[in-house]
């Protein structure tokens, strides 16, 4: 089995956000950072649309599947398809506080059940080249002490999973929504370095609450193995222009401008229109590319009132592009974007 790939830096698997067309953008930014699919269940792609739920483009590279279950025979068929389709490192879910998710007996509830995750994880190992995570909480409900946690780990890492994604807060299944448990519960980043500081042979990467590379960097120096950002990457995306230098150290990586990554997006665009994909299932990833920029405003209202038409074409994000001086003016790619 290979090593895991990279994970100083990665963005999050957000559920409804980060899809193949959200990754694709997110690829323009940044060469390096691990990206992450939606969670998909072992039983949707065991019964359900395969190319679909697994589909990405191979510019999305270094990308990772994660997958929700709590079945190991289900989990290892799940994987070995999902390996299939050439993801780069397949992690399981055992974070996701949600109704709908713990009546399904997976995401943070498993935490809960650390013997089960331990088969889990050695099922899916056993049955792929890949690597093999595990996204966790710090905790849960009745189970908030440290010493949880590290059995937690302890239990887990017996399947020979050396790679933990921690959010460093506490899930509470009981009387807080999914929206509450990624605010309320505070942040608990020194729990995430006392793991990593005792269990030094495991790779840990932080994730929670983290919205700047400068952020990251320190955690990352501080001693962790890396940072997974979540909302503030989907929100704010160019804050990952910087990120394979400033994280990385590939001090040759090219710094689009904002207009450079409108242009070098459009061609995709136009090849997932030619396959019948409504503009915006692309343009509602790309509304935060000008946030706190002149004219991001009248980019996103652009946007967001004509990518819904039926008749919508790549023509609407030039047209989106020429109310932003950031998109036409000089060094922004403007003869790219009118070509």
């Amino acid at each position: 089995m290979t090593d895991a790939i990279d994970p100083r830096l990665s963005v999050a698997p957000m559920m409804d956000w980060t899809d193949r067309y959200d990754r694709y953008f997110l690829r323009l930014i940044s060469g390096h950072a691990l990206l992450y699919t939606e969670m998909v269940t072992a039983q949707a792609i065991l019964h359900g649309d395969r190319d679909r739920l697994l589909g990405f483009d191979p510019a999305e590279h270094p990308v990772a599947c994660q997958l929700g279950g709590s079945d190991p025979v289900e989990l290892a068929e799940a994987s070995a398809i999902a390996a299939g389709y050439g993801y780069d490192e397949l992690n399981l879910n055992v974070g996701c506080p949600s109704d709908r998710v713990r009546n399904g007996r997976f995401g943070a509830c498993l935490m809960a059940e650390p013997d089960r995750v331990r088969d889990c994880i050695a099922a899916m190992r056993g049955v792929v080249d890949i690597p093999v995570t595990v996204k966790s909480r710090i905790g849960i409900d009745g189970r908030e002490e440290y010493e949880d946690l590290l059995r937690f780990v302890d239990t887990v890492a017996e399947s020979g999973c050396r790679h933990f994604i921690v959010h460093a807060r506490i899930a509470i299944l009981a009387g807080l929504s999914p929206k509450e448990n990624r605010e309320i519960p505070p942040l608990r980043y020194d729990v995430v370095k006392r793991l990593k500081a005792e269990r030094p042979e495991l790779s840990i990467v932080l994730n929670g609450g983290v919205k700047d590379l400068a952020t990251a960097r320190d955690l990352i120096d501080g001693g962790l193995d890396g940072v997974m950002i979540g909302r503030a990457a989907y929100q704010d995306p160019y804050m990952l222009a910087e990120a394979d230098r400033v994280i990385f150290d590939d001090m040759a990586a090219p710094v689009k401008t904002r207009g450079q990554i409108v242009a070098d997006l459009l061609p995709y665009v136009r090849e997932r229109l030619g396959a019948g994909v409504p503009l915006h299932h692309i343009t509602r990833h790309i509304l935060g590319l000008f946030n706190g920029r002149p004219g991001g405003r009248k980019w996103r209202r652009y946007l967001s009132e004509n990518a819904y038409r039926a008749e919508a074409g790549a023509e609407v994000i030039e047209q989106a592009a020429a109310l932003v001086p950031d998109a036409v003016g000089p060094g922004a790619a403007s003869d790219a974007l009118i070509a």
